[in-house]
């Protein structure tokens, strides 16, 4: 993408179809007078008289627990600079959005207009009753460190300025693995800073009370190494300043353990990582660029162990592994400060995170086959659904103990289940998703790529890295809509109708004809069906020519998916093809089938479908929990569409007794855990959260997966072909870009998937 064209998407995205990233939802009911006379007057008085009797009480009767304030004057913009209030709100809605699909937490955001000290100070303290918590950012140093100094002594809610501590806690917790692996100790290393701002002084404070010594610390800004003869040096930079002559980086680096880059690109080099100690620890977190490559480091010294503030290399220093996750712990305790204990337990829980055993989740959802605690991996991935679990519990805890906890937790189990029922508000599904497809892009054939939208979709696949799209349509209309899209990459364009496609198209057909000569096909009618696109695409895939293809958006379903069941067929050992909607609710992924293929499926058709859909559910890292739904629960009707589910159910508790199923069960029991284990306490059911619904037809599948679509603006993606021998997929007719994206994710998943099966069975 050109960079007008990147700007106008980066512009768009932020105003349309409403301006800005976040939004104020209620929580309540609103619907009745009754409703609006006890959220406003007159009940409002209630909640107000027992607050001003007990202040304490705000946390029981007001949003103040879960409200985090991310508060900032714009003067230190990563990357922007002293930009102003108002054009950093864009960056702080964005961290509001971070806080609330990490770990649900609300956030206002709050520009203030001032760059002087006592003002911003007062500003905060007259707007804290507001918030149970306060997260400065994009404050430039050293007024930053004064005014967060103040605020933690004058407050009494947590604060915490992210800039400074969020790298500090990351490296931190990487610093400790590394030096695990490197078998060293902290008290014996030496530590080279490359830059002295905040973030390379908090972080080199954390390390301190890890035990590195301060004299051996050596600590360079841009003028150089840090020296007590320096009078533009701050007090805190003062702390590591040397009494020496000063000596240069290269200087600095020779058996130097440790490198701490958070300065500019390219700084550091070869030779100066050569004169390194043995195991050098290199982390190198400038950003886009680190302050050495990567390729460079690890092709220099076989023994490094680096990390990097990029998510393209291992061991990512991402903030998003703390800030979430710490604030959460504080405000489910009322901490009245954030302090070193908890940014400390905060670095032992993340260290320790990275030793345990890797859900397969995490390690589909960046291609690996099994993640393991090594060089290339010493802190967790961002994706990994256990972060909330392990850092929120371990600082609430440090709060607890260190005396600034004024609502302590005592059920710790109860806790960690609240804090997993966090997690189902985000989709991270989809970013696993992509994530996953990034990994190993296939080629994807677009059947309709002379649409706009699909243009659009493929544009954004190609360039977040997803797949390598092949254009199918007119290509005069194709490079048109390309130009206007500013979509200026080299993809490569058939048109099956036109005479340079010939000899293809007379290929295709005739490879088409000899598998289907015998079902009635002729050769005129096999190459003449080649001319159409989605069998010309389907073919594509068939022959290896293409490993995925998309289509759908400009047809109905049935039509879109006869020439892919005709020419692609079902897998081995697969009698029928289904479908299945991924939706993203609330309470996490749930799978619906099957939702756009068989209208009235047998109870041997429903068990297969429920099979397939196990599979598909296991592809992306989930164990499923299938209800099988009907109007019926358990035998209270005998009806024959109730009936056929309960005989279905039997076949899979005969012959799959490890799948967890169970029904025919009405859908309110399958999703209401404490009404199921009431009610039915025998269903293997009980106690487990459902993530999958198999319909007992195709009627209540596609109006219920509609409906959510609809009605709620629950996300979705599907309907994904189950059973199919090739990944080809159709997208719903007319369906958005952002749907299209997503299953061109889905089928290069699917490409990845199937490719590693067939290596299996071929060795």
């Amino acid at each position: 993408m050109n960079k007008y064209s990147k700007r106008r998407e980066a512009l768009l995205y932020h105003a349309k179809p409403t301006p800005g990233k976040i939004q104020v939802v209620p929580t309540k009911k609103y619907a009745t007078q009754r409703d609006l006379s006890l959220a406003y007057s007159p009940g409002v008085a209630e909640p107000c008289l027992e607050i001003a009797k007990d202040i304490n009480k705000v946390y029981k009767y007001t949003a103040k627990g879960n409200l985090v304030a991310v508060i900032t004057n714009g003067t230190a913009v990563l990357g922007l600079g002293d930009i102003g209030p108002e054009a950093s709100k864009p960056v702080m809605e964005g961290k509001a959005l971070l806080f609330k699909i990490f770990a649900d937490i609300d956030v206002f955001d709050i520009e203030i207009g001032t760059k002087d000290i006592e003002e911003f100070i007062a500003t905060v303290k007259n707007i804290a009753p507001t918030f149970g918590g306060i997260n400065l950012e994009d404050i430039k140093a050293p007024e930053s460190f004064e005014i967060e100094r103040r605020l933690v002594e004058e407050l009494n809610i947590p604060v915490m300025h992210d800039d400074q501590h969020g790298t500090a806690i990351i490296s931190s917790a990487a610093l400790l693995n590394a030096l695990e692996l490197a078998k060293k100790k902290p008290e014996n290393i030496k530590v080279v800073v490359s830059g002295a701002g905040s973030a390379a002084l908090a972080c080199a404070n954390l390390y301190v009370l890890l035990g590195v010594k301060i004299e051996n610390i050596y600590m360079f800004n841009s003028k150089g190494l840090l020296t007590k003869d320096n009078p533009a040096l701050s007090d805190l930079q003062l702390k590591y300043a040397k009494n020496i002559k000063s000596i240069s980086l290269e200087e600095a680096l020779i058996n130097a353990d440790v490198f701490l880059g958070l300065s500019t690109a390219n700084i550091m080099t070869a030779k100066m990582l050569l004169g390194m100690a043995k195991n050098p620890i290199v982390f190198a977190m400038a950003n886009p660029d680190p302050e050495i490559d990567y390729n460079l480091a690890i092709a220099t010294r076989k023994d490094i162990i680096m990390a990097t503030g990029r998510s393209d290399h291992p061991n990512q220093v991402n903030n998003v592994l703390g800030f979430p996750y710490i604030f959460r712990g504080a405000l489910d305790v009322r901490a009245t400060k954030i302090n070193e204990a908890m940014k400390m337990a905060a670095v032992r829980a993340l260290a320790a995170l990275a030793k345990e055993h890797v859900p397969e989740q995490v390690n589909i959802a960046y291609g690996e086959t099994r993640l393991n605690f090594g060089r290339e991996y010493i802190i967790p991935k961002p994706f990994d659904p256990r972060l909330i679990t392990m850092v929120a519990p371990a600082v609430a805890k440090a709060a607890m103990e260190s005396g600034v906890a004024l609502n302590p937790i005592h059920d710790w189990q109860k806790y960690e289940e609240e804090l997993l029922e966090r997690l189902g508000s985000d989709n991270k599904m989809v970013r696993l998703l992509t994530n996953r497809a990034k990994t190993d892009p296939k080629r994807v054939v677009f059947a309709e790529a002379d649409h706009l939208d699909v243009l659009k979709a493929a544009q954004i696949a190609y360039e977040e890295g997803i797949a390598h799209p092949i254009l199918l349509g007119n290509k005069e209309l194709i490079l048109e809509l390309k130009e206007e899209l500013g979509f200026d990459a080299d993809i490569p364009i058939f048109d099956p109708k036109t005479k340079k496609e010939n000899e293809r198209r007379l290929q295709y057909g005739e490879m088409y004809w000899k598998s289907r000569q015998r079902r009635g096909i002729s050769l005129l009618d096999a190459q003449k069906w080649m001319r159409e696109r989605n069998y010309f695409a389907a073919m594509m895939v068939n022959v290896g020519d293409a490993d995925a293809m998309v289509s759908g958006y400009s047809r109905s379903y049935p039509s879109a998916a006869k020439p892919l069941i005709q020419l692609i067929g079902k897998a081995p050992g697969i009698s029928l093809i289904a479908t299945t909607n991924m939706m993203m609710t609330n309470r996490g992924p749930m799978f619906l089938s099957d939702t756009a293929i068989n209208p009235d499926p047998t109870a041997d058709e429903l068990a297969k479908i429920a099979l397939m859909t196990a599979k598909t559910v296991r592809m992306f890292g989930m164990e499923p929990v299938i209800a099988m739904v009907s109007f019926s629960n358990f035998g209270s009707s005998t009806h024959e569409s109730a009936s056929k589910v309960r005989e279905a159910v039997a076949y899979l508790h005969n012959y799959y007794p490890d799948l967890i199923v169970d029904g025919e069960i009405q859908a309110d029991f399958a999703l209401n855990s404490e009404m199921l284990k009431h009610k039915f306490p025998f269903s293997k059911l009980a106690n487990k959260k459902v993530n999958t619904l198999i319909f007992p037809n195709l009627e209540s599948a596609n109006i219920t997966y509609k409906l959510l679509k609809e009605l709620y603006k629950v996300d979705s993606i599907g309907p994904i072909m189950l059973g199919m021998q090739k990944p080809v997929h159709i997208f719903q007719l007319g369906a958005s870009v952002e749907e299209m994206v997503n299953m061109v994710a889905v089928a290069v998943v699917d490409a990845q998937e199937k490719e590693k099966r067939n290596k299996m069975t071929t060795k």
